[in-house]
């Protein structure tokens, strides 16, 4: 059995890195907690605190090439998901960050290292250029936390995916520039290096995102072998750009994404969720990995000049640029400030950062050296301090989609209308949504958030904030249209929180669907048309608050009929509720139910109406507030 001092077996480091990447994850989203916090946390415990893992020790030569070659998946991704048409509210703001504020970061930050870390300016000059990235590795997980409204969320995710191959090119064009410095090539030539590398890079990329679309489009890949042909092109193109020009495939890469994500491609959902999947895994191991290979004598390295610089950024070089690239726009304030003083840095700065510092060193420029523990430094700094800070924040400022994630329920009627009315007394952000604009007629008049159109369609993708919404509930007349709702929205909201109203035909053999498709069934097992009836025959929607004196049984005793459709528990926490789910028995949890009415509401119904028709057209159809 191999020691800690022998060296770790390849094969048992690679299974321990993905284990607790993907373990930080889980244990992450369920503490609720940012993700990045505990990956970096767990690389430190096994690399510089224990030696249990040393992977330039373990994996060797394979370290840079595995590092490089998941910065570009993860790019690439990154580029994938950057829809021009979901750009709309930010596009001012993401062209000032990229075009004003990279710029201005790159000089803030570079003074940043002169005079607070102490570092010469041609290496300030080098690191000051990758500093410009934001991480998209650590901001998606960071946003999928913090639940910010649509357009803050947008501009810090495309200034994140935009700058980081920018800010990579800014640091090999100031360290060519550092090389004309310190050997005899011209300036002319440098220049030119660069303008052929970003030139060919950019090429490369748009080539490549063309040909694949092309190819996809015209059936000339087969269905099983459109993830490996992406998967082995992406690798092609950034190998190819960067044997051009050093860090250019990482331009090359993100444009191929870029193209491929604005080609409208049948397909694009499905290699969109694959990388979506494939990036979790390379964002984890990667972080543990960078984290793990930090010594124990480079993070003692780190002294007082280090959390000057550390400061410097957070509280002048990131927000000052920011501020003045926004400055003048239709942006407002509150959604200024929280760009300006979130900055996360990620996986990306520490590798390119690392690579640049040897280069520097090399060339004689001894304090190169000091680039990859101040970029550490810089990383755990920022990721600790926004993984905790940005949801206060968020909320401080009043730029969260909504404080309890709400119910998005798709299909207008009777049922749906009343059921959002007792969502709402919940205090729950609730949507109803339906193509047929007379079935939205009932929840419009209940003063309900509606939506007309089709919910799947992309007016829908890029107008509503789904964000806001964590809990689905299908409930159209058509059951085929339900199933295919529920079936398309599962990935994104996640199959335990899309539900779906029972189909007609579902005890058939004939008819019946595996259990891939449709939804979850709710506490109340009905159709569509039973659903409607039964508010029909004198059912309505209750919330009833559960206390000392009044538990659970004490309400089943009193309504024995009724049927808990969900839970809130005090702590915010809500659920919807299936047939085999049992509802929550705690002091302050409210619970939303269907029960039949009590006698004086239907006798003061047929005083005032005199027919369950008349009643059935009322602005808060089938729902009332229990005093219980």
């Amino acid at each position: 059995m191999a020691t800690v001092t022998e060296g770790l077996d390849p094969v048992l480091g690679f299974a321990m890195v993905g284990a607790l990447g993907v373990g930080s994850q889980w244990l992450a989203w369920k503490l609720r907690m940012p993700a990045i916090v505990l990956m970096l946390v767990a690389g430190l415990v096994i690399g510089p605190l224990t030696g249990v893992l040393n992977p330039a020790r373990d994996f060797g030569a394979l370290m840079q090439p595995m590092v490089a070659i998941a910065v570009a998946i993860i790019l690439f991704e990154g580029g994938l998901s950057l829809s021009f048409q979901s750009l709309a509210d930010a596009a001012v703001g993401v062209r000032r960050l990229v075009f004003i504020g990279a710029p201005l970061g790159w000089a803030a930050s570079a003074a940043a290292l002169h005079w607070a870390a102490g570092l010469s300016w041609e290496t300030a000059a080098v690191f000051g250029g990758i500093m410009i990235v934001t991480g998209p590795t650590v901001i998606a997980p960071l946003l999928r936390h913090a639940r910010l409204q649509k357009r803050p969320a947008q501009l810090l995710q495309w200034e994140a995916i935009v700058n980081d191959p920018v800010g990579a090119l800014a640091a090999v064009l100031a360290y060519e520039l550092v090389v004309v410095l310190q050997t005899a090539t011209s300036v002319g030539h440098a220049i030119g290096t660069l303008a052929v590398g970003i030139a060919v890079a950019s090429a490369l990329g748009g080539a490549a995102g063309w040909g694949l679309s092309r190819a996809f489009r015209n059936g000339w890949v087969p269905e099983y072998m459109k993830v490996p042909v992406l998967f082995v092109l992406v690798l092609g193109i950034f190998a190819l750009a960067d044997y051009v020009l050093h860090e250019s495939g990482l331009l090359a890469v993100t444009i191929m994404g870029l193209f491929i994500a604005n080609a409208d491609l049948p397909s694009y959902v499905e290699l969109r969720r694959f990388k979506e999947h494939a990036t979790v895994l390379l964002v984890s191991g990667v972080f543990i990995l960078l984290a793990a290979n930090m010594t124990p004598e480079t993070l003692m390295s780190l002294d007082w000049r280090a959390l000057a610089f550390v400061l410097a950024v957070i509280l002048v070089a990131r927000p000052l640029p920011v501020l003045a690239a926004l400055a003048f726009s239709n942006i407002p304030w509150r959604e200024r400030l929280l760009v300006a003083f979130t900055g996360p840095r990620g996986v990306v700065l520490v590798a390119v950062a690392g690579l640049f510092g040897e280069r520097l060193a090399a060339l004689g420029i001894e304090d190169g050296a000091r680039v990859a523990p101040l970029a550490f430094a810089l990383v755990a700094a920022t990721v600790v301090l926004h993984g905790f800070t940005l949801t206060p924040m968020a909320r401080k400022l009043g730029v969260t989609a909504s404080e309890t994630p709400g119910v998005l329920i798709v299909g207008g009627s009777r049922w749906a209308a009343a059921l959002a009315m007792a969502l709402k007394k919940l205090e729950l952000p609730v949507l109803v949504a339906d193509p047929n604009h007379a079935h939205l007629r009932q929840a419009r008049e209940a003063g309900l958030d509606t939506f007309w159109g089709d919910i799947l369609s992309e007016t829908a993708e890029h107008k509503l904030d789904f964000v806001s919404y964590e809990k689905v509930i299908v409930s159209t007349d058509n059951d085929a249209y339900n199933t295919l709702v529920a079936t398309d929205l599962a990935p994104e909201f996640g199959r335990e929180h899309v539900f779906q109203l029972k189909r007609v035909r579902q005890a058939s053999a004939r008819h019946a669907l595996p259990s891939t498709l449709g939804g979850r069934p709710l506490a109340i097992d009905e159709t569509f048309f039973e659903a409607n009836a039964r508010l029909a025959d004198d059912w309505e929607f209750r919330v009833t608050r559960l206390t000392e004196e009044f538990k659970l049984d004490q309400w089943r005793e009193r309504t024995p009929e009724g049927i808990v459709i969900a839970d809130l528990g005090p702590n915010g926490t809500f659920r919807l509720l299936g047939p085999e789910d049992d509802p929550k028995d705690s002091t302050g949890t409210r619970l939303l139910i269907l029960a039949p009415k009590r006698e004086e509401r239907r006798e003061d119904r047929r005083e005032t109406s005199g027919d369950d028709t008349a009643a059935g057209t009322a602005p808060t159809p089938g729902m009332s507030d229990s005093g219980n």
